[in-house]
């Protein structure tokens, strides 16, 4: 029999995969209904977990302050849950307002319920939007848009365009309500383009094209 310990193989950490700002646009302009455009808008400008955003409630929205809130709250039901129990408020562009303010006028209506995102068309009507229908959505999304996407995927591009655009991490793992600063440190990895950029800006490449030439 060998003898000796069995090692470990050293883990490949991969970068969370990403979406283009065209592809995110394709997205949410694929949408027929508002609120469903709505839902996946609201994902691009804030960073937010689907859960989160199942989970909020009317005044999460706090359209005269342009932020929207994000609130654990106790006996949510497993359809609209967030992952942890963070806090955040978070601000957001006027456009994702009165995307917000025409889907509660135009389709929510008078419904008497306490969620934002709600069953309209099909299943109870009222009800929290669940996991499961989201689902649905973006399987038919992915084949109006010809690519492979996922609504997680949202939360990595918002992360990662923010600290490419030079937010600090303390302040992405606020508005991500990360409960640990390693689980922000995930975007700081760069990657070939990233260092690409980071050079060329500083002409770094430039002074050792020189030297070859």
């Amino acid at each position: 029999k060998p003898r000796g310990r069995a090692g470990r193989l050293p883990e490949v950490k991969r970068l969370p995969r990403t979406l283009s700002l065209e592809q995110v646009a394709a997205v949410i302009d694929a949408q027929q209904r508002l609120r469903d455009r709505f839902l996946f808008a609201l994902l691009a400008s804030t960073g937010m977990r689907i859960g989160q955003a199942l989970g909020m409630r009317h005044e999460d929205v706090v359209s005269w302050e342009r932020r929207v809130v994000i609130e654990p709250r106790d006996h949510a039901p497993a359809r609209a849950r967030s992952k942890n129990r963070g806090r955040a408020s978070i601000p957001v562009p006027g456009e994702l307002i009165r995307l917000w303010s025409d889907y509660m006028h135009e389709e929510y209506g008078g419904l008497d319920a306490d969620h934002v995102f709600v069953n309209l068309w099909e299943g109870r009507i009222g009800r929290p939007l669940s996991y499961a229908s989201v689902d649905k959505l973006v399987a038919r999304t992915r084949r109006r848009v010809g690519f492979h996407f996922t609504a997680h995927q949202f939360r990595h591009t918002y992360a990662t365009l923010a600290y490419r655009d030079g937010v600090a991490l303390e302040v992405i793992g606020a508005v991500l309500t990360h409960r640990s600063p390693s689980s922000t440190l995930v975007y700081a990895h760069p990657t070939a383009e990233d260092l690409r950029r980071a050079l060329d800006e500083r002409g770094v490449l430039d002074r050792v094209r020189d030297l070859i030439t």
